[in-house]
């Protein structure tokens, strides 16, 4: 049977009210867009799969079988015959920093970097094609990825020796993978007045030696007292930013983006670039700034589905805590191999209090980054108490952003109080090699990486990969939710993994939730947002070591190809 769509938007013009009141029948209209011949996975309960869809007006005109669909292709409709393709809803990205996928793209790619002297050697070609005094920037290294340790180090961190050797008169700041810590050269200390008498920052830390010298390592927000070092940088180009990141999103098959910590100017930037037609990602962005800002400016700066559902300024953005890989993650017991170190508050509690509050008065999501247990406590505790003082708020749907490691105590509170739990899948099966040495195996069975225990106890879990922390690539985390191998073939406590139909969710019709967005997206439904993306094979049915293999073959946005990957 074909299925009809009522009116589902609002129109002015009374006419133009009165034809979507009429329900479509076959033949009476044609698409835009058909898809037939394939299978059309719709994340829909009711109707799970269809073999055929029409779009029209950027919705969901009709699902049903490709047969059904004949009727409604015109001499203007565009047809894709899936021909053993797989269609599933748009992807969303759950948590990534947009402006920053564009930035890795324009500085020194340190990603896939084996050891602490091949950055060495990335950083002198940089400066033998720069002028003296211009900044060399770089991020992605990460030490507990490397080969070997670099010689001399602490706590297996590098001292800036070699790098300052080969870049003696160019400031050099290189940014961990995680983004919570820095490597910097002596000219880029210099330039800051870094020295041993420097102290430490309230929640960061300067990395020194035993002599107490700093190394060059600069851990959570300590990173900021690099900031002189960027004195003579030329300025960022944000435009080109934007291009290069949605560029890569549509490749990957990303038709809707969580940016996850934004200025009110970023914001800003994105209204213009969808005013000016360049930017036809969907964006739902928190908004990271001073508490005192925020209240100045969240009133007017509030807007849901502005430029045909492209921008929704929806989220505040607070960190509670650092990363597990720079040892900044707040925990509520020593690191096992830094006993000195319980890791770092890096936001305080009274000013995640005062952001929540700020939250309700404005109806905006708090979204907190806590990545350890004692960091996911408080902010469980924060947003019990502000839903408490709040008993006429039922539906607020805030947000722990990453969740990484739950003591067991906590985990059935993200179900019992409706606190999103927004995860990254590939972030388990890029850290698990140290997530044990720092936590120990007893912790890190009952509480990292808990999606299992996190969705058995009733808490919306959605998906993301952090990039450009990670690749933007959702194929990658989708394998991690569903296999939790790493790249050594080993499987990180595989009683944890989601089925293929909770990690598919996890990336549509849940991240669409965790937005308010479930009913515009997320699934593929009669009216919804024809936002679709086309793989070259069956995710939820082919062997897993296939997984990884699949290709992006069309993303949509709108009833309109953005991304078709050409032979």
């Amino acid at each position: 049977m074909i299925h009809t769509i009522p009116c589902f938007r609002p129109v002015l013009m009374l006419m133009a009210l009165l034809s979507w009141l009429v329900p479509v029948q076959a033949g009476s209209e044609h698409a835009d867009l058909v898809l037939r011949g394939g299978k059309i996975v719709t994340v829909d309960a009711d109707q799970p799969e269809v073999s055929g869809m029409a779009v029209r007006e950027g919705r969901i005109l009709a699902l049903g079988t490709g047969e059904e669909m004949d009727a409604f292709v015109g001499p203007r409709t565009r047809v894709i015959e899936l021909a053993g393709l797989t269609a599933i809803p748009g992807l969303i990205e759950g948590h990534g920093h947009f402006l920053g996928m564009g930035l890795a793209q324009m500085e020194l790619n340190l990603m896939h970097t084996k050891s602490w002297d091949e950055v060495v050697k990335i950083v002198a070609a940089a400066v033998a094609k720069a002028q003296p005094g211009q900044l060399i920037s770089g991020r992605g290294w990460h030490q507990e990825k490397w080969n070997q340790a670099p010689e001399p180090n602490i706590e297996g961190l590098p001292s800036h020796a070699a790098l300052s050797a080969v870049s003696p008169d160019n400031p050099v700041v290189l940014r961990h993978a995680s983004g919570h810590a820095s490597a910097a050269n002596k000219k880029a200390m210099d330039m800051a007045g870094i020295d041993a008498e420097t102290p430490d920052p309230e929640g960061g830390e300067i990395v020194r030696d035993r002599s107490g010298r700093p190394i060059g390592v600069f851990r959570e927000t300590a990173s900021r007292l690099l900031a002189p070092a960027y004195e003579n940088a030329e300025p960022l180009d944000v435009r080109r930013m934007a291009e290069l990141a949605q560029a890569e999103a549509f490749s990957k098959g990303i038709t809707s983006f969580q940016d996850a910590g934004i200025s009110f100017d970023d914001a800003d930037l994105y209204r213009e670039l969808i005013d000016a037609g360049s930017l036809r990602l969907r964006m739902w962005v928190m908004i990271r700034s001073s508490n005192a800002d925020l209240a100045e400016n969240l009133a007017a700066q509030r807007v849901t589905g502005y430029g045909g559902e492209r921008l929704t300024v929806g989220g505040i953005k607070k960190s509670i805590d650092g990363a597990l890989g720079s040892h900044g993650a707040w925990l509520l017991e020593p690191y096992k191999d830094l006993p000195s170190s319980a890791g770092l508050n890096t936001v305080s509690v009274k000013e995640v209090v005062e952001a929540g509050k700020l939250a309700i008065e404005h109806d905006y999501q708090l979204c907190i980054h806590a990545i350890g247990d004692r960091a996911n406590r408080e902010v469980l505790d924060i947003f019990e108490a502000a839903y408490k003082a709040n008993p006429d708020k039922t539906d607020l749907r805030w947000r722990v952003e990453h969740a990484q490691h739950l003591h067991p105590a906590d985990i059935p509170r993200f179900g019992q109080l409706g606190v999103i739990a927004s995860m990254q899948g590939v972030h388990c099966t890029s850290d698990a090699p140290w997530v044990e040495p720092r936590l120990g195996e007893v912790r890190a069975e009952s509480g990292a990486y808990v999606w299992r225990r996190l969705l058995d106890t009733g808490a919306v879990v959605s998906n993301g990969t952090d990039a450009p922390v990670e690749d933007v690539n959702p194929l990658a985390s989708f394998y991690a939710s569903v296999c939790r191998r790493t790249g050594s073939g080993e499987v990180f406590y595989g009683s944890q993994s989601m089925t293929r139909a909770e990690a598919l969710e996890s990336y549509t019709l849940s991240a669409a939730y965790a937005a308010f967005e479930e009913k515009l997206k997320g699934s593929l439904e009669l009216g919804k947002l024809a936002d679709i993306t086309i793989l070259s094979r069956d995710i939820m049915t082919v062997p897993e070591e296939e997984i990884l293999g699949t290709e992006v073959r069309y993303t949509i946005v709108g009833g309109e190809v953005v991304y078709e990957k050409t032979k």
